[in-house]
């Protein structure tokens, strides 16, 4: 099926259809699995009221959204190295035809090595399936503003010396997270707790808990990092502290 742009309809080859603006901004979806594609849809068309959502199981498609207000390709990694053959080629046609649009991949895992190799290569970022919502959507307001989202590298030596090391548990993960963001900004140690909670997608009654807070105190420790990272609610939080985390200028990600 086919889409078209600047109607007030568009269908695409799963044969659904969405009511558009002709000049609205847009969203391309490439992704082979049904369920993570439609998945993603109906996450962006919540979040991103008024933009066009176009999903497409191939680059084959592509043609079908030419003409388009295109301001970000998210593309399945679908289990493929960075550095296969079929991922340059959907990069390559994705350049031809919309080469100022910024591409993100989708991977089902968390992999500091891809991460790396995807950044070199001017990906913009990378989304896990593992990511709870609030950080994803904060990163992709954070690519939508003009930054880069790699979470992945977060904490990851830079020359590559823990690529191969064990798995570190919860407990050390969370310390080094806790360390991290005191280095950030000038966060108490109690914040630097809550943060670390925060990042993990728990929200303020599992925060409590865990930290063996009540819920009035972890409300206003959240008060005191927005103010301190001048974010106006949680998805800023997480959008500036892990643009200051890659060592980058804040960008807001409304």
């Amino acid at each position: 099926m086919q889409i078209f742009v600047g109607s007030t309809q568009v269908s695409d080859i799963t044969g659904t259809r969405r009511r558009i603006g002709r000049n609205a901004p847009t969203v391309i979806i490439i992704e082979n699995s049904t369920l993570a594609r439609t998945t993603v849809v109906k996450l962006l068309e919540r979040e991103l009221a008024g933009w066009n959502v176009i999903d497409l199981i191939s680059t084959e498609s592509l043609d079908s959204a030419l003409g388009a207000e295109v301001r970000l390709i998210v593309l399945g990694l679908a289990g493929r190295s960075v550095e296969s053959t079929s991922l340059r080629d959907d990069l390559a046609a994705i350049a031809a035809r919309f080469p100022e649009a910024p591409v993100t991949l989708l991977s089902g895992t968390d992999d500091a090595i891809i991460a790396r190799q995807a950044l070199k290569m001017g990906i913009r970022g990378l989304f896990s399936t593992s990511l709870p919502i609030d950080i994803a959507l904060a990163g992709l307001r954070l690519v939508l503003a003009g930054g880069t989202f790699f979470p992945q590298l977060l904490g990851a030596g830079t020359n590559g010396s823990n690529e191969h090391s064990p798995a570190r548990n919860e407990a050390e993960k969370s310390l080094d997270d806790r360390t991290q963001y005191l280095a950030i900004a000038d966060f108490t140690p109690r914040e630097a707790d809550v943060l670390a909670e925060l990042q993990c997608g728990c929200s303020n009654k599992v925060i409590a808990g865990k930290l063996n807070l009540s819920g009035h105190t972890v409300k206003m420790h959240l008060q005191h990092i927005m103010r301190k990272l001048q974010a106006q609610n949680r998805t800023e939080v997480v959008a500036r502290l892990i643009q200051r985390a890659a060592g980058g200028p804040d960008v807001s990600p409304g």
